[in-house]
């Protein structure tokens, strides 16, 4: 039978825990708990997210999560998704935000762009926006697409990099296929851009792709 959390003694309870150990001394369902709330009809907050877990298999299969998938699971809803990923998203930048990141190679653009696409099933294409110095300004995803494809809209990466007094920018997408090698319609993007870029006033820096943990340039074509 399950015990709702209010009915658990102080010491067990997932925010009286954290208020006296520390986060730390919290399991990954609990912190979950904590982020859901309440649970449902006949479920608890900790077994509700316990379940959670147990269907994705861990916290970073949950925090690659769609919004609207969660949104649809009983027990879940709009409001309890969105808090989720708006967590696992503030933990995310956390850890990229410390300082600021000078895109001066290949190798700078990969070490920011890495952590944003942990976990990603679809391909999604990342913006890095910045001043005139190569600092990074701003990130932002311009377009999501299927498994195997996403477009790349040469006018809204422009408009994004302008609204944001971009001076130069890079441009990142990932192949969820785990494959990093740059496809003939991923140069003939970086072509594009290239050219874009300058007809605008903006520099373009490098057009990289990842796959997992690995990532290769894609040049424009000659």
């Amino acid at each position: 039978m399950s015990v709702p959390i209010a009915n658990l003694p102080l010491t067990q309870r997932p925010r009286e825990r954290l208020l006296m150990l520390g986060p730390h001394a919290l399991a990954d369902a609990e912190l979950l708990a904590l982020l859901l709330g309440q649970g449902t009809r006949g479920q608890s907050a900790l077994e509700l997210a316990a379940a959670l877990l147990g269907e994705y298999g861990g916290l970073a299969e949950l925090a690659a999560a769609r919004p609207e998938e969660l949104a649809r699971r009983a027990g879940i809803g709009p409001a309890k998704a969105a808090t989720v990923i708006a967590a696992f998203h503030l933990g995310t930048r956390s850890r990229t935000t410390e300082s600021v990141p000078r895109l001066t190679a290949p190798a700078d653009i990969a070490r920011v762009a890495l952590p944003l696409f942990a976990g990603a099933r679809v391909e999604r294409l990342l913006v890095l926006i910045c001043d005139t110095q190569n600092r990074l300004r701003h990130r932002a995803f311009v377009a999501e697409g299927a498994i195997d494809h996403v477009a790349v809209p040469v006018r809204e990466i422009l408009n994004t990099v302008l609204r944001h007094d971009g001076r130069a920018f890079a441009v990142v997408h990932n192949h969820p296929s785990g494959d990093p090698d740059p496809s003939p319609d991923d140069r003939r993007a970086s072509t594009l851009l290239h050219h874009a870029a300058h007809t605008v006033g903006l520099r373009y820096l490098d057009h990289i792709v990842i796959a997992g943990e690995t990532w290769s340039t894609a040049p424009p074509l000659t």
